[in-house]
């Protein structure tokens, strides 16, 4: 099933598979693909399914649609493209090993059985995978016309390209084996990778393993020129194949059916084999695979146009370069998987040990809480069993707390959208913290934007997410003389990346500030400022929220001076709603 994931921006690590025949995409909650991107419009574009796949299609945004850094308005999307609209990047792929309804690679190929002949004997011409690799840099030892080297030339770079642009290894092959056919007139040709055993699943990171065989080898690409031979099966010599691997070149045999050395291989001839290019997919430390190529073409037709066969030395030379491609494309896919995977078992493990240290914790307050009660109980001390008590009840709602932060951060919330008045909002959180702020000695103060007009939002989240803001302003400022906290109401000002009209609640506190390194990271889970006082959660989750919205948090700090928490919301409708309801016809929170 094809699918976007995608890999940079707000919603970063999220997939979504394409299974409609008409998806929008956007900020509208209508749209099949939702994204909080404050800068993608909210019907940005529209993916529409054909029969050579899903054609993307800008509908009037904002900020415009970018194909592998390209402005488009209606495209057809490739496999490994990548689709930028405001900040965020998606890469747009096939299932991995997707195949067609009812097709088996693996059946597509027939290791024909090998035979005692010295191959050698057949083979014309060597490269070896050094020589190859250095095609670019001296385009020189090419042998054919001006023309010849520029196409050469030209297909390698769009290799390059193609393989820095993606990490998506079934449709990068496919696309490399293109681009071989588009310069090399072969009629079949496939790529085979070797089968990495259970126990070596971070296969070709390494040193190599040793002597490998043909049978090692499963095919990852299959192509034939003619369309009407696709269900045809592409013949692989394995006497071939083990020669290649074994001596680590690049051949090529020329008319392998007149050779009188070939009589013995009766496959070679039975499959119709002319012509073979095979060389070594080499990487850093191990040959990872293989690429093959033969023709079929007789030698009556070829001697009827005028020649003698359709490969040469160039041909090699341009299979080597590409099957090294080949090879780095492998190595950063599994290089990438690697690191991903460490990152996510890393992830996990931090995750694990935060959430155990607050459990713990919270397990030792409410143990002490119970031993006061219990004892306050038996000695029937009513002032030991309400502090007991308190303790625990105090407590029971961290562990509340804590649950509820990870239900809202590792769950899509759909959120409620009314007219909200922040600075309603503002007053109620406002009225909520001042006993506190009275018994900590901090003075709250307010500087609110009467003009603001009702702004469409989800009051409970903007009422929680300034509620803990302004709570970490508390805790910032505990214990500095002259302690303050402002709560602040604007419209942001326009220019520069602002292009909309935003309103803004600003949270700003004269406490220490945030060292500079930790607030590039103060967003994400389980990181926080406060020590074992805090879960880590409350900003990540805040943040979470005001993004569902359409909106963000952002913060601003310098040591000894304090910190600026702004929370921004679009002054219009983020995320659209109904297109036939009007701004008029929505609820009103009942702040």
């Amino acid at each position: 099933m094809p699918r976007l994931i995608v890999i940079k921006g707000a919603d970063e690590g999220r997939q979504f598979p394409l299974e409609a025949e008409v998806l929008g995409v956007g900020r509208d909650s209508t749209s099949k693909i939702r994204l909080t991107d404050t800068e993608v419009s909210r019907r940005h574009v529209e993916l529409a399914r054909s029969p050579d796949g899903y054609r993307i299609r800008d509908v009037g945004s904002a900020n415009g649609t970018f194909v592998n850094n390209q402005s488009v308005q209606d495209v057809l999307l490739r496999p490994g493209d990548h689709v930028q609209i405001g900040q965020t990047v998606m890469v747009y792929t096939l299932e991995r090993g997707e195949q067609a309804p009812g097709e088996d690679l693996a059946s597509k190929i027939s290791l024909i059985t090998r035979q005692d002949f010295e191959v050698a004997s057949a083979i014309v011409k060597t490269v070896s995978d050094s020589e190859g690799s250095r095609i670019l840099t001296h385009p020189d030892r090419l042998e054919g016309p001006p023309a010849r080297t520029a196409q050469i030339l030209s297909v390698l770079y769009e290799a390059i390209q193609t393989v820095s642009q993606t990490l998506d290894l079934e449709p990068l092959l496919d696309r490399l084996m293109e681009l071989i056919f588009r310069t090399i007139q072969a009629d079949r040709g496939c790529i085979l990778l070797r089968v990495a055993a259970p126990m070596q699943e971070g296969y070709g990171l390494g040193p190599d393993p040793g002597p490998i065989s043909a049978s090692e080898f499963e095919p990852r690409a299959v192509r034939w020129r003619d369309p009407l031979q696709a269900g045809q099966k592409v013949p692989v010599s394995r006497t071939i194949l083990d020669y290649v691997l074994q001596q680590k070149q690049g051949i090529l045999v020329n008319d392998a059916q007149r050779d009188e050395r070939f009589q013995a291989v009766q496959s070679i001839v039975r499959n119709s084999i002319r012509e073979v290019i095979c060389v070594p997919m080499r990487g850093r430390h191990q040959t990872l695979g293989v690429l093959y190529l033969d023709t079929s073409t007789p030698a009556m037709k070829l001697a009827a146009g005028g020649q003698t066969g359709k490969f040469n030395g160039d041909h090699l030379t341009l299979a080597i370069a590409m099957a090294h491609q080949a090879a780095l494309a492998v190595e950063n896919t599994r290089y990438y998987q690697a690191m991903v995977n460490a990152e996510r078992l890393a992830a996990v493990g931090q995750t694990v040990a935060a959430l155990s240290h607050h459990i713990k914790n919270i397990l030792q307050g409410l143990m002490l809480g119970s031993d006061l009660l219990e004892n306050g109980l038996k000695d029937k001390d009513e002032t030991a069993s309400l502090k007991g008590w308190q303790i625990v009840r105090k407590n029971q709602a961290k562990v509340h707390q804590l649950v509820m932060d990870m239900l809202t951060y590792s769950k899509d919330r759909e959120p409620e959208i009314c007219l909200v008045d922040l600075n309603t909002v503002v007053r109620d959180v406002i009225e909520l913290m001042q006993p506190r702020a009275e018994e900590r000695g901090i003075a709250l103060v307010t500087k609110l934007d009467e003009s603001l007009p009702l702004i469409p939002a989800d009051p409970e989240s903007m009422h929680r997410c300034l509620l803990n803001i302004v709570g970490n302003a508390f805790d910032a400022v505990q214990g500095h003389e002259n302690a303050r906290v402002t709560l602040a109401t604007s419209r942001e000002p326009l220019g520069g990346t602002v292009k909309e009209p935003f309103a803004r609640i600003q949270v700003m506190d004269n406490g220490d500030g945030i060292d500079p390194e930790m607030l590039q990271d103060i967003f994400k889970p389980f990181v926080s400022t406060k020590g074992s006082k805090g879960t880590g959660l409350g900003l990540a989750v805040s943040r979470k929220m005001m993004r569902e919205q359409g909106g963000d948090i952002t913060v601003v700090s310098e040591l000894g001076k304090g910190s600026i928490f702004t929370l921004r919301l679009p002054l219009r409708n983020p995320l659209g709603n109904d297109p036939s309801v009007t701004r008029s016809e929505m609820p009103v929170a009942p702040f």
